[in-house]
């Protein structure tokens, strides 16, 4: 949205392309003046689609659309500038999530290795996945890629060997950042809050459940703790339990409202990568977090985190109980944070970079392609592949 948002600014006309079924709470985009068309994979009649709309710029949300389609968008729109949008890096979430379970399974402790900066042993594991093989190539064949952090970037310019002009950082935009907020005393309770669909979010709930908040409560016998989540699942409500103040609270209505009347926000993640909107959304709202490693990553650069960072269950569980009870640690936290959000995540900086960009490389695009052999090399094979796979696919399912 604050993509769209971005371009609507330019007065660039938008067209919505989705294969995904409509979403529940999904947004209302023909108020804003956006074209929305239905799209489905394996099917040819997107390549008429895309030859009569001729976009300049086609955006991909992340690298599963980029593999269906973009094969088709350079057929049949060659001039079109193609953008990804990542989100996350994919992989190495994936890569951290294997490594957890690998851990588990073995009965090891899991909080310290896990929650490192990323090492020779993930990077191993991401090289040898088909997972990783079929993203980093995505990544070459696209124009340009839009990534959240400056980790990622790293990771993908120094181990992945991806041409620094191929990435652009585009982290999550707050357009206005607001310098106050409820005190200290105006707040109660703990939050922690994502989608239950999302599988480090529903980890961190059970890690939460299991080994953080017993110790929470030890300290501090009153606490409740609100879990929102959209989607919730019927394994999660069974979490509830009143008696230990751990409340399972659904969909909120308003995220923002709700994490305002929260004093701390709890958000353990054992495995991720991107920025969390959830930290961020905390730093806006003017409420500290209490993460782990993972969950601080490409928040804060060199600036302090706006709460605290702990590797482990004790660790969280020490650190929420002191920013729950010491004021003058919580007001500190509560100013880092709208620090952190006027340096690093300003629409106003990152939406003008962005759209610099963009015009860029549309001024000079064959150019630029041409120093991407290695994308046009993937493109060659992947187009052929996927071509032929996608017309087998549809004549059987006309067959059928």
């Amino acid at each position: 949205m604050q993509l769209i948002d971005c371009f609507l600014e330019q007065g660039w006309r938008i067209t919505f392309a989705s294969a995904a079924t409509e979403g529940e709470r999904r947004a209302d985009l023909a108020s804003l003046g956006i074209d929305e068309v239905a799209i489905a994979v394996n099917d040819s009649r997107f390549d008429s689609f895309v030859a009569d709309l001729q976009p300049e710029v086609v955006l991909f949300d992340q690298f599963l659309m980029e593999e269906q389609f973009g094969w088709r968008v350079e057929k049949h729109a060659p001039n079109a500038l193609r953008v990804m949008e990542t989100c996350d890096v994919q992989s190495l979430r994936h890569a951290r999530h294997q490594m957890l379970k690998d851990v588990i399974k073995a009965g090891e402790d899991c909080s310290d290795a896990l929650l490192a900066e990323p090492d020779a042993e993930l990077f191993k594991r991401m090289a040898v996945s088909d997972l990783a093989q079929r993203e980093i190539a995505s990544f070459y064949r696209c124009d340009l890629n839009l990534v959240v952090s400056e980790v990622e970037i790293d990771l993908l310019t120094r181990h992945f060997r991806v041409p620094a002009e191929l990435l652009h950082l585009c982290p999550l935009m707050l357009r206005d950042v607001p310098s106050h907020g409820r005190g200290y005393d105006e707040r109660e309770h703990f939050l922690t809050i994502g989608n239950f669909r999302h599988a480090p979010n529903w980890d961190a709930v059970l890690w939460l459940k299991n080994a953080i908040w017993p110790l929470i409560r030890q300290r501090l016998p009153s606490a409740q703790l609100h879990v929102y989540g959209a989607y919730t699942p019927p394994k999660a409500t069974a979490l509830h339990n009143a008696a230990q103040g751990f409340h399972i609270k659904d969909w909120a209505e308003d995220a923002l409202e709700v994490m305002s009347a929260a004093r701390v926000s709890l958000a353990p993640l054992r495995f991720g990568a991107g920025i969390k909107g959830k930290v961020m959304d905390a730093m806006a709202c003017g409420t500290p977090t209490v993460t782990t490693p993972i969950g601080a990553e490409g928040m804060h650069g060199e600036l302090p985190f706006p709460g605290a960072v702990a590797w482990d269950a004790q660790g969280l569980a020490a650190e929420a109980v002191r920013l729950y009870t010491d004021r003058a640690a919580w007001n500190q936290a509560q100013s880092a944070g709208w620090q952190v959000l006027q340096s690093r995540f300003r629409f106003e900086v990152h939406g003008k970079t962005l759209i610099e960009r963009i015009q860029q490389l549309l001024g000079d695009l064959p150019a630029h392609r041409a120093a991407n052999f290695t994308g046009a090399m993937l493109r060659h094979h992947q187009h052929k592949s996927t071509q032929y796979m996608s017309q087998w696919i549809e004549a059987k399912n006309r067959r059928e």
